[in-house]
């Protein structure tokens, strides 16, 4: 069985719905992950869902700010709640679907400067990054596990539009792209959008509302990630190689968030 697993920072859900049911439409995710919903659990579009095939949703809202979600063709089982935000902010949640736990999350941006001394949100963002390794680090890599999200880090030279500039700038410093590599070292994770699109090629899911023209100016960032367990490896790789690509399409369309959608796809 395919099961196609989707991340999207969609920046306000009901803002936006029609964009994912569009996206539902075309892409045919089975499980769609979704951050900054910008909605509480009972403001969050149920029947909208429910009438795009995706009936199953656990929803972690919060009035006018972040919030996750999940949507699920199939059915949802309970799966660990990670309470690893010291903030207590809406930025977490998890399910078990077809045996394979999910946990999606939307780490903190960070604010402007790469300081943890000077700048709270930075810290935060650091803290939130130790805490989920520390938990990945105790779980059994033999178990199947995504953890994907809007994780705020672009960890490689050619994730950013501009290496140089941006190892100075928050998403990007030498400190966080270490955190990231952290925690892929935690469980082995593996970077599923990496292995279908391997470098030196660029590969970006957010791109500015300040460029007016997003790909000729194409100054892009991988924000948006998919990483799975060495015990899924062989349902990524079982058709000979990995299924994963950024939508970025969607980017295009009108007044649409900022990040673009990210898939991949296992056979269970």
């Amino acid at each position: 069985m395919r099961l196609r697993i989707a991340t999207w920072n969609i920046n306000s859900v009901r803002v936006r719905i029609d964009q994912v049911a569009r996206f539902v439409a075309e892409q045919a995710p089975d499980v769609l992950c979704l951050q900054e919903i910008k909605c509480r659990e009972g403001e969050f579009p149920t029947a909208a869902f429910v009438d795009m095939g995706l009936p199953y949703l656990k929803v972690a809202g919060q009035k006018g700010w972040h919030g996750v979600a999940i949507a699920s063709r199939l059915p949802i089982e309970d799966a660990p709640a990670l309470g690893i935000c010291r903030e207590g902010h809406a930025r977490c949640v998890s399910a078990r679907v077809a045996g394979v736990e999910i946990q999606n999350f939307y780490i903190p941006a960070g604010g402007d400067t790469p300081d943890r001394v000077e700048n709270p949100k930075f810290d935060h963002k650091l803290d939130f990054y130790e805490k989920l390794t520390a938990e990945m680090a105790r779980r059994d890599p033999k178990d199947p596990l995504v953890v994907t999200g809007d994780l705020n880090v672009a960890p490689g030279e050619h994730d950013v539009w501009n290496h140089k500039y941006m190892s100075k700038i928050v998403s990007h410093t030498p400190v966080e792209v270490a955190a990231m590599a952290a925690l892929k070292a935690s469980l082995g994770f593996i970077d599923l959008p990496r292995e279908a699109i391997p470098e030196p090629s660029k590969l970006f899911s957010w791109w500015s509302y300040r460029a007016l023209d997003f790909r000729m100016s194409n100054r892009g960032l991988r924000l948006d990630h998919i990483l799975i367990s060495p015990g899924l490896k062989d349902a990524a790789f079982r058709l000979g190689c990995a299924s994963a690509r950024v939508h970025d399409d969607c980017r295009e369309w009108v007044k649409p968030s900022d990040h673009a959608p990210v898939s991949a796809d296992l056979v269970l």
